[in-house]
């Protein structure tokens, strides 16, 4: 079994284009959808362009791990959604 390594701080995904963040150049971002009832949507995009790689839904109440290139953008549609640069240890 592993364990979460905290790597930063807790932050609301930004939840636009323009302010998308790399999480400090995170490979690995915890997503927590904080919403009771409502899911919600966590995109990845390219760096250099801001082009969309790819997306994932959030149940309500739940956390996912993301697993990125180090420059890599994310952003969410709610500033509910909270993320943080993890790794893993053992």
């Amino acid at each position: 079994m592993s364990n979460t390594l905290i790597l930063g701080p807790e932050a609301a995904f930004p939840t636009t284009v323009g302010a998308a963040s790399s999480f400090s150049e995170a490979t690995l971002v915890r997503a927590t959808n904080t919403e009771a009832t409502t899911v919600r949507t966590v995109t990845l995009l390219e760096a250099e362009t801001r082009t969309g790689i790819g997306s994932i839904s959030i149940p309500a109440g739940t956390s996912v791990n993301i697993e990125k290139k180090p420059a890599d953008l994310l952003l969410a549609s709610s500033g509910n959604v909270k993320g943080t640069k993890v790794g893993f240890t053992n």
